[in-house]
């Protein structure tokens, strides 16, 4: 079959022309040469056309990959199984544009609809599919940035991070994640196949698209988000604006006296408050403040930067120490960070 014929199908489907069409991968009526295709650029995974559907079977991939992430637009014509199993290396977001979904994953069921309801699939949920003459935007994120992304943003070390399967598009957080997706896709066929998105506009949407992600509701990551982020409304005044203060000037050597002041505390009340609410001593959470900002700008840095000068700008003295801080909370170094994300740049 040829790719015109293909995209031909598709269009009948989805009722408008398929989006990032100058970034096709595939393009077939063959089933078995679609999941080995479309395996390769996601994972390996089961494909079947249900029985009397057979003879609608098309399967269309356009794929825009960046540094981490991707933004693709898929369809599959007919009604299709998909069984990918665990995702393992990745997240995706699927955005539905015409048709409907059903999702399985773990005990969860989702219906996908346009303008209604989107999925969100973890790495580490065993899922199963069914799509019926669909088309989806998929917005794919490694599962590094975002498994990092959340221990920055929790207090905790690197750990598998499940969401909520279902992303409601009539909610604020979901509507907002729609918008970006199609503002990705509409910004890859601007710039069309031939062109790189440069490194910082690169750097940029990865940290739009993590910040929107973690709006979405996550297994026991959410409220420890709050709460490290001293959100949490019933926290006592003090003890929030003590933490304010601290990610405020969190590159500036601690002083305590003037911290528990600021905060209307003494010191030993504002220790106490510190442990009480948040688990950790003050000192502590200056130091995970300070790693968490390391590693963003270790995932974002240009190609001249150097972890010394990024670790004394934050106020840390003593790298041997930093270092191990480092790995201890993100399961690597600062340099096999700074590495991997250099890697993307150039691949």
């Amino acid at each position: 079959m040829t790719a015109d014929a293909a995209s031909d199908r598709s269009l009948s489907l989805a009722a408008q022309p398929p989006r990032l069409a100058a970034y096709g991968r595939v393009a077939t009526h063959d089933v078995d040469e679609a999941a080995e295709q479309i395996g390769r650029i996601f994972c390996p995974h089961g494909l079947q056309p249900q029985a009397d559907a057979a003879c609608d079977f098309v399967a269309l991939h356009n794929c825009a990959a960046f540094d981490g992430f991707s933004i693709n637009y898929v369809a599959y014509g007919g009604v299709v199984t998909i069984d990918p199993g665990c995702l393992d290396r990745f997240f995706l977001i699927q955005l539905p544009l015409a048709g409907a979904a059903r999702v399985f994953t773990a005990a969860n069921e989702v219906a996908t609809a346009p303008e209604h309801r989107a999925s969100l699939l973890s790495p580490t949920l065993p899922t199963r599919m069914v799509w019926n003459d669909c088309s989806q935007l998929i917005l794919l994120l490694d599962r590094p940035l975002v498994e990092q992304r959340a221990a920055a943003l929790s207090g905790r070390a690197v750990r598998p991070v499940e969401f909520d399967p279902s992303v409601e598009l009539s909610a604020a957080h979901g509507a907002r994640l729609r918008a970006h997706m199609v503002e990705l896709a509409d910004l890859a066929e601007r710039l069309g196949a031939e062109r790189k998105l440069p490194a910082a506009a690169a750097a940029n949407w990865r940290e739009t698209l993590l910040n929107i992600l973690f709006d979405q509701p996550s297994a026991g990551l959410s409220e420890a988000i709050r709460l490290h982020s001293g959100q949490v409304d019933t926290l006592p005044r003090a003890v929030r604006t003590a933490r304010d203060l601290l990610d405020a000037h969190a590159a500036e050597p601690l002083d305590l006296a003037h911290l528990a002041a600021s905060a209307g505390l003494g010191i030993r009340a504002l220790q106490g408050g510190f442990r009480r609410h948040f688990g950790m001593s003050i000192s502590d959470m200056l130091l995970d403040i300070r790693l968490a900002r390391l590693n963003a700008q270790l995932l974002s840095a240009a190609p001249d930067a150097r972890i010394i000068d990024m670790a004394v700008e934050l106020g840390f003295t003593h790298l041997g120490r930093m270092a191990g801080a480092y790995r201890s909370k993100f399961g690597e170094t600062p340099s096999a960070t700074l590495q991997r994300s250099r890697g993307r740049l150039t691949n």
